[in-house]
């Protein structure tokens, strides 16, 4: 446990690495967070509910940091606003780093004296909290740069896999099945309760949906037929004069996308990433076809290929049967926002090695974007009969 937690803080760390000192306080938008905040909240984590608990003597660094990095847990106290982490210039990113070194040295110091398992328990969740940090990390790092006229240059280690032109659509039986984590690794609460649900028969894509396809529907009037959309999703459209996926730009006639390794052309064979629950609903809806359930993709995933990007489902963020919120603070982490949010199944390039399971439940609001997220199709019933 002490390697891991040694080998998650330095990973951290090694993500700031090709940034400018200048880079670690912006906020373009108020659901990014900066490099800086990340850092430091991550900190206050482990010394927040750890620490101040369980290691005899501890000394707080700076009281006024709970109030600075806190994110969202009511319990704990006030809080700055989401909306101003980017109006922070102190503490320095020089303090940041001296706050967590003093964080660090003092986890090692209490997980080479205490293991009991409750500990062990927290320390584990510390751990997957600082890994889904680091995967915000690099979509709110993308957003920065992908918002500058430069499109500044981050790193080239997580482009997406070409998909195979060969499409298949992998029959899944009607029947009664198993959803939810089961055995004895880590998981979330909202992954827990496991149950039974009815499926009916279903025929799911071996493959990610692609740029090229997506185009397809840009150039037949996609972004301009409300049949395609939500209402909701209709109103987000034109309010904000959506025409592309994020990141996206028309230049000379071609498409260009903003990555981390900088402005390219669009490959037709990679993924389309970066597109709303409302798009890849229209998408769905262009081409005859619908979104998996949260349940389908679970069940089906063992039969495809996973992990490029995270996939919307058609499934509402809700509580499983038998859902407990856990006591205290820790049981703010998920349950609070079952509510308003769309689930995404299975985990990016930019995930932490080792940070993703087939049970694994994502959730952002319908027109968030900035996330690494695809699609994948599901025939709808009379496409199924047809072919059948």
């Amino acid at each position: 446990m002490k390697d891991r937690f040694i080998e998650t803080r330095k990973k951290s760390e090694d993500l700031c690495k090709p940034l400018l000192v200048e880079d670690y306080s912006l906020l373009p938008s108020e659901f990014v967070s900066p490099p800086k905040w990340h850092l430091a909240h991550t900190n206050w984590f482990w010394e927040e509910f750890i620490l101040t608990k369980y290691l005899k003597g501890y000394t707080v660094y700076d009281p006024h940091f709970s109030y600075l990095f806190n994110s969202y847990y009511n319990a704990v106290g006030n809080r700055v606003l989401r909306a101003d982490r980017g109006l922070m210039t102190r503490p320095s990113v020089e303090e940041v780093y001296r706050y967590r070194q003093h964080v660090s040295e003092a986890m090692e110091t209490l997980l080479s004296i205490k293991f009991d398992k409750k500990l062990l328990e927290l320390v584990e969740i510390g751990i997957n909290h600082e890994q889904q940090h680091q995967e915000l990390f690099l979509y709110d790092i993308k957003y920065i740069f992908g918002n500058q006229p430069t499109f500044p240059f981050y790193g080239s280690s997580y482009g997406l896999t070409e998909q195979d032109i060969k499409r298949e659509f992998i029959k899944i039986p009607e029947g009664i099945y198993t959803v939810g984590h089961q055995g004895e690794g880590f998981s979330f609460d909202n992954e827990l309760g496991v149950h039974k649900v009815h499926l009916s028969d279903f025929e799911i894509s071996s493959q990610l949906v692609t740029n090229g396809e997506f185009i397809g529907f840009i150039e037949n009037g996609g972004y301009n037929n409300f049949e395609f959309w939500h209402d909701e999703g209709w109103h987000w459209v034109n309010s904000n004069k959506i025409d592309a996926p994020l990141y996206w730009h028309k230049v000379g006639g071609e498409w260009f996308k903003y990555d981390l390794d900088g402005l390219q052309k669009v490959n037709f064979s990679e993924p389309i990433n970066h597109i709303s629950f409302y798009e890849a609903f229209a998408f769905a809806e262009f081409k005859a076809m619908r979104l998996p359930t949260e349940f389908e993709w679970e069940i089906a995933s063992d039969q495809f290929s996973w992990g490029q990007l995270w996939e919307w489902t058609h499934s509402a963020y809700l509580p499983y049967p038998n859902f407990n919120k856990a006591p205290d603070a820790i049981g703010e982490y998920n349950g609070k926002f079952m509510i308003n949010t769309m689930v995404l199944r299975g985990a990016s390039v930019a995930t932490p090695a080792g940070h993703s399971r087939k049970t694994y439940r994502n959730f952002f609001h319908p027109n968030m974007r900035w996330q690494y997220c695809g699609i994948r199709l599901v025939k709808k019933p009379d496409a199924i009969s047809t072919n059948n």
